[in-house]
């Protein structure tokens, strides 16, 4: 394998335990060709692991594993493996048929995510040296569960770093026409070409559940796309409104919610902005809103523009909320961190005259694993308030 050597600023972030090498420090990249994967040093010739190269991305090189080995198939099947093993372990396989198996750096396999749809499977390739090794994993997939279908969502905006082909086809298999899957007790359709992410939210999954253990009353769920929160709070909510700006999501949302015979849920098609705006001059009150926008921030340059983006949002939404009612405020952009999203809401909270009590506080489901040395695994925050006066 081609060696490739880096700086000491390099060596001491992979000491911290962070796996990305960036362009900045590579002192000689040994001819590594796009998507390879070479062995790493420092200057001085300490051996620091194995990792996959990449001839364009500012993160060159990301670290497979701290010893200098061969990265094979069988690499790549015992890393599932372990994968498999640890959702397992959670008991997600017998509660679920909806999961993340795979999860990038949170699985030891960066650029790497596998979605689990019952007997179906979606991978992501978001480096060049998954996308290399695209074949590899996908045997190893079959192998391990022989799926009725795979296929590639290769369309994240990310590949573009890497200068890899934006696509989405089938792999392996057939796809079953209107698949559907069982997730938190409810029946979920899943486009696995052209649906959200790789089909539905799984991340959300146990905070849709925290959010219906807290929700009563009238509710409003922001951004509802499919239906997630909105179906979860029809159980203990007298009316739930869902609103999104894509027709495509809220007709999704109406089939979620026929499929499970739930009738109290008003989909709309509006800008959430505006709809709030709307709300406030008419005074309209909700016991329970949820706001779960896309990503405001998705590079740091936006972080500045996204904080006053929750900000506006929060403020709106606890202008209409209920005295005693309770706002669910997430956040998916992992440039925006927990702090900075309780900070904009506490401003928020003082510029509506509204004093809240933090109920709850939570994150990613934990199929998403996060890293202690790694912070761009955390990614998702979830905060639910509740308005004291």
């Amino acid at each position: 394998m081609k060696q490739v050597r880096v700086s000491r600023r390099a060596a001491d972030r992979v000491a911290s335990g962070h796996p990305w090498i960036f362009s900045s420090d590579i002192a000689d990249a040994g001819g590594a060709s796009p998507g390879e994967a070479v062995h790493v040093s420092d200057v001085t010739g300490r051996m620091l692991g194995t990792a996959h190269y990449s001839s364009t991305s500012q993160i060159t090189l990301r670290l497979l594993d701290s010893r200098a080995i061969e990265i094979n198939r069988d690499f790549y099947l015992q890393r599932i493996r372990k994968a498999l093993a640890f959702r397992e372990s959670l008991g997600l396989l017998k509660i679920t048929q909806a999961c993340r198996l795979v999860h990038a750096e949170g699985d030891q396999l960066p650029g790497l995510m596998i979605d689990r749809y019952g007997d179906c499977f979606a991978v992501q390739f978001l480096s060049q040296g998954m996308d290399r090794a695209g074949e590899e994993i996908v045997s190893c997939l079959e192998e391990l569960f022989s799926p009725r279908a795979i296929v590639a969502r290769n369309d994240a905006a990310s590949r573009k770093h890497e200068q890899l082909k934006l696509e989405k086809k089938l792999l392996r298999g057939e796809l079953p026409e209107g698949l559907t899957v069982r997730m938190n007790d409810l029946d979920w359709g899943v486009d696995l070409l052209e649906g959200q992410k790789t089909g539905i939210f799984l991340d959300q999954r146990d905070n849709y559940l925290a959010a219906a253990r807290f929700g009563f009353g009238q509710a409003l769920d922001c951004f509802t796309c499919y239906g997630g929160f909105a179906l979860h709070l029809s159980k203990g909510c007298q009316r739930v409104e869902a609103v999104d700006s894509s027709e495509k999501a809220l007709a999704a949302g109406k089939k979620n919610a026929e499929a499970n015979g739930i009738e109290n849920v008003n989909f709309r098609d509006a800008d959430v902005f505006d709809l709030l705006g709307g709300y406030v001059s008419a005074r309209r009150r909700f016991d329970t809103i949820v706001l779960d926008p896309p990503a405001f921030a998705k590079s740091r340059s936006a972080v500045d523009a996204a904080v006053r983006g929750y900000r506006d949002i929060n403020t709106r939404a606890l202008r209409i909320l209920s005295p005693g009612g309770v706002l669910v405020s997430c956040s998916c952009s992992h440039h925006i961190s927990e702090g900075m999203l309780l900070e904009a809401i506490a401003e928020a909270g003082l510029e509506a005259g509204r004093t809240l009590r933090v109920l709850d506080r939570r994150t990613q489901a934990s199929d998403h694993p996060i890293l202690l040395t790694v912070p761009e695994t955390h990614y998702l925050k979830c905060v639910i308030l509740q308005a004291v006066d």
